[in-house]
């Protein structure tokens, strides 16, 4: 891994990527979603300051344990820029996050508790399907039929 001199401030967005593991296109999608930001040049190249590499790091070890991107910019937007995030940053900013992680653990749990009947139904039967439609509450609210199924699908989301 290259090393940088200490005399060096500011890094390229090569030298990013080489040190913080990164692609130059995350990078650069970062910076677009304000995790990170950059001057530029007279050349109109990116330079980084220092503290970017904790800044990256920070984000991709959030992003690894399922914190979304727009909660991570949050976060990072209470820190005073230029300053890198440290242990207490982090050990408070995650505490934050634990109940919202362990809500996604209990989901994941029925998911895989739950996933034998969702192939069974092959989500043919709303009415039934444990995942899909719990308890036939939208069989109440909307009737039968495959609407459920094609809303889902049409949102992005995929059944089971």
């Amino acid at each position: 891994m290259p090393q940088i001199p200490e005399k060096i401030h500011e890094l390229t967005v090569g030298q990013l990527a080489a040190r913080s593991g990164a692609a130059v296109s995350a990078l650069h999608f970062y910076e677009s979603k304000g995790l990170i930001s950059s001057r530029r040049t007279t050349g109109n190249q990116r330079r980084y300051s220092r503290d970017a590499l904790r800044r990256v790091a920070f984000v991709r070890a959030a992003q690894r344990v399922g914190i979304p991107l727009a909660t991570i910019r949050e976060a990072l937007a209470e820190l005073p820029e230029e300053r890198t995030p440290t242990r207490e940053d982090w050990a408070r900013l995650s505490e934050a996050w634990r109940s919202e992680l362990d809500e996604r653990i209990k989901q994941l749990n029925r998911l895989r508790d739950h996933l034998t009947d969702c192939i069974g139904c092959g989500c043919l039967s709303l009415e039934s399907c444990v995942l899909s439609n719990p308890g036939d509450v939208f069989g109440e609210r909307q009737g039968t039929g495959s609407r459920l199924l094609v809303e889902k699908r049409d949102s992005g989301e995929r059944c089971g």
